[in-house]
């Protein structure tokens, strides 16, 4: 089993490719592949057949995934992606903490 330092509910920022500065949630994990869907980002063109009567067929646009790699989690005080750290509070809970202002994430 692969960990990744993204969470589903996350706010991220892309930092490669072509949706490179796009801020977005994130929408679904898969460890196992080490990749996360991000709302907004990676948009990708499906063609999708109707399967029921009534229901319209076509060319749909929606998120693809991307490699958690690329995409770094996002600190409202700094106003961009950073690094994370991990700190033990005095109630013994672990948080993930920005690396260069040391907000809570």
């Amino acid at each position: 089993m692969n960990k990744l330092h993204i969470k589903k509910d996350d706010t991220v920022v892309v930092i490669s490719g072509n949706s490179k500065g796009t801020k977005g949630k994130v929408i679904e994990v898969s460890p196992k592949e080490g990749k996360v869907i991000v709302e907004g980002a990676n948009i990708v063109s499906k063609h999708v057949k109707p399967r029921k009567q009534g229901e319209a067929g076509g060319i749909i646009k929606t998120e693809g995934a991307i490699y958690a790699a690329k995409v770094q989690l996002y600190c409202p005080k700094c106003d961009k992606g950073v690094r994370v750290k991990h700190a033990v509070l005095a109630s013994g809970e672990k948080v993930r903490v920005c690396a260069k202002c040391g907000e809570n994430l």
